[in-house]
């Protein structure tokens, strides 16, 4: 396959063309992302509102967040622990790695890390970071996906890798149990 080509470069992404594919990278951080599952003590799940100027559309999404985006020495756990507590206002006491993969393969080289988020204690009121005007949601567990559908059909964008996640608070990615601590 024929080497890589930049044909555009912005801020944040460029766009490279190898043989007939076109797709887009990161010009900073270091292609990976992470979105955190966390659930309150008080089993509720936790879900961040915001406006994506892309889709012209409010979206309903995990908390997430790139890994290295102005932090040289990013872990996936570290970004996933500063991104909680970012956009949410809630720390965990442990963040685990459950599963890595592309986002969107054909269009981008971006890779988004699943993390599980457990011990969590309120630190603040979250919202984000430099205008991101993040609403954050904590909604009872067994609610959550009815929750999802109705913000669905009032016009949210409602990423669809929150189902995933749903999953995975208490599934490990093989299907075995996630342990009980949350």
């Amino acid at each position: 396959m024929d080497q890589p080509r930049t044909v555009y470069e912005g801020r944040y992404l460029r766009m490279v063309v190898r043989g007939q594919w076109e797709y887009v990278q990161r010009t900073h951080a270091d292609g990976m992302a992470v979105i955190i599952i966390a659930v309150t003590p008080d089993d509720r799940v936790l879900f961040v509102e915001q406006y994506r100027v892309p889709l012209d559309a409010r979206t309903i999404e995990m908390p997430a967040g790139l890994v290295g985006d102005d932090h040289a020495h990013d872990t996936l756990e570290s970004a996933a622990q500063r991104e909680l507590v970012e956009e949410t206002g809630w720390k965990a006491d442990k963040v685990v790695v459950l599963l890595t993969g592309p986002t969107s393969s054909g269009m981008s080289s971006e890779r988004i890390a699943f993390c599980r988020a457990t011990g969590l204690t309120r630190v603040g009121d979250g919202g984000g970071v430099d205008g991101e005007d993040i609403v954050v949601h904590a909604i009872p567990r067994p609610e959550a996906p009815a929750w999802l559908m109705e913000r669905a059909r009032e016009g949210f964008e409602v990423d669809l890798k929150l189902w995933a996640g749903l999953w995975m608070i208490d599934h490990n990615p093989d299907g075995s149990p996630a342990s009980a601590a949350r």
